[in-house]
């Protein structure tokens, strides 16, 4: 392997961990970017269609205000480029899906490394779909521009789970076979066959195909797909074997189980703070503001906030019509409207000026764009991080405030509609919207900061963000505003 990684663990005590994770950017001020959202594909999707090519056309403004992207599955799931969002997969070798071609995959790819923006891919590796029927697949050959391959892998019901429904559904072409692989070691998918990833051959696939991702196609990190399917302690084998810039896992559970999978893992992944949007769900929702007080039903609130990655809403949870008991922003909502606005730009407040990394979700961006961008702007202006400190917590009904400590300065975060506006001293007010008011320490000389190579420095003036490259300006939509 070309890339070598020494892995130092140093437990000081239970909570204090590692200070070098696989897969996890230490003090990392990064933000996020979910660039799509279920079925996006389709030109008709009301926040915008996201293939590639028109992805593409919105790279500046991208670049402008993200470091990190996610994509959707990029591998192949269909006929010709059909196969839906990609989250059912036939062959992950070919790299042409319903988002595009692999060529526009790259152009879109290489728009983003100009700007300095990572690239992380979505990697389904619990389940895979079939060829024909039940049990027969395609084959992933993961060849390299040189013309080398990185391995050719063919599946046979040897490498499913002994509990798949193919095994006992009397209309499987395998149905009660003695050929099939071990126990699940998580929990089964019903829409597709369930890989073993205890077996070796099944491991050393997943090891060659997010190598290939990496080293091929070009991606930089990993967004892992359903890993409640499969035992954590085989997202670090294949984190150890890839080393990736940032991991996420997808593991949709309750934070006791969470910090379980995080130590399966042996922490070598961030991971989806699920928990703390539902603690974001209810306090929006009832005005119960209180609860954003480092809820002891998050990562932060466990004290693992150096693993978090935050979201409000993401293509699962978002405008699904199987999925919105108690979310905040009711089902196909509109989100022009004074009340649905107020709610998506507070929790975006939030989590932009929280610890954690922060990922953005599509529709919220499309529609509020320039609020967000400036958000993002005083995050990267205070240099606030994923271990940022919290401090002087107060919540309520329809309030909320704490104080964010950034690499460079601290922030004054005030929410609800009962908020505290009065403004600290050795401050000035950054925003105030409907329901939020943000505050940020003064800064010695210009109320500047570098971030990022090749982004230039981030500028603040009469409250708004700027970014100055040579004798240009910017704003953050990529706009030339002074020359």
């Amino acid at each position: 392997m070309k890339r070598f990684f020494l892995i130092f663990a140093a437990f000081v005590c239970a909570m204090n961990l590692r200070a070098t994770d696989v897969g996890v950017p230490a003090e990392s001020e990064d933000v996020m970017l979910q660039c799509f959202y279920w079925d996006s594909y389709r030109s008709t999707g009301k926040y915008g269609c996201t293939t590639w090519q028109e992805l593409t056309k919105d790279s500046a403004a991208i670049t402008a205000n993200f470091d990190l992207v996610w994509f959707p599955p990029s591998g192949w799931a269909g006929d010709g480029t059909s196969g839906g969002v990609g989250y059912y997969h036939r062959q992950v070798s070919q790299q042409n899906s319903s988002w595009g071609y692999r060529i526009d995959l790259y152009r879109f790819m290489q728009a983003l490394h100009r700007g300095n923006t990572k690239c992380i891919a979505d990697i389904v590796i619990n389940h895979r779909n079939n060829k024909s029927n039940w049990c027969d697949f395609f084959e992933d050959n993961f060849i390299y521009s040189n013309g080398t391959s990185g391995g050719k892998f063919q599946f046979t019901s040897a490498h499913i789970c002994s509990g798949d429904e193919c095994f006992s559904d009397s209309k499987s072409t395998c149905y009660q076979s003695s050929t099939h692989g071990a126990a699940d070691t998580g929990t089964n998918d019903a829409g597709c066959r369930d890989l073993d990833h205890s077996n070796e051959y099944v491991r050393s696939w997943a090891k060659a195909y997010v190598n290939w991702m990496l080293d091929e196609i070009g991606y930089d990190g990993f967004r892992y797909d359903m890993t409640l399917g499969y035992s954590g302690a085989y997202l670090s084998e294949y984190n150890e074997a890839s080393n990736p810039y940032i991991s996420v896992s997808e593991y949709w559970e309750g934070i006791d189980k969470q910090v379980s999978h995080l130590k399966a893992a042996k922490y070598n992944t961030m991971i989806f703070d699920f928990p703390l949007k539902y603690v974001m769900n209810t306090a929006f929702k009832q005005g119960t503001y209180g609860q954003l007080k480092n809820p002891s039903n998050s990562l932060r609130g466990k004290g693992y906030k150096k693993y978090s990655v935050t979201f409000i809403d993401n293509h699962d949870t978002f405008e699904r019509s199987d999925n919105q008991s108690g979310e905040f922003i009711k089902y196909n909502a509109d989100l022009n409207t004074a009340d649905v606005k107020n709610k998506i730009l507070q929790a975006n407040a939030y989590i932009l000026m929280m610890p954690g990394i922060p990922c953005v979700f599509w529709p919220h961006w499309r529609k509020y764009s320039s609020e967000i961008s400036q958000m993002i702007g005083i995050r990267k202006l205070a240099g606030i991080h994923s271990e940022s400190e919290v401090s002087n917590e107060q919540g309520g009904t329809y309030a909320y405030s704490a104080e964010i400590q950034g690499h460079y300065r601290k922030v004054y975060l005030r929410l609800g509609k009962n908020r505290d506006k009065t403004q600290p001293a050795n401050t000035y007010k950054a925003m105030d919207g409907e329901d939020y008011t943000i505050f940020v320490e003064v800064g010695s000389g210009i109320d500047e900061v570098t971030f990022g190579r090749g982004k230039g420095t981030k500028i603040v003036r009469n409250g708004q963000m700027y970014i100055r490259h040579g004798n240009k300006m910017y704003d953050m939509m990529g706009r030339l505003v002074e020359e």
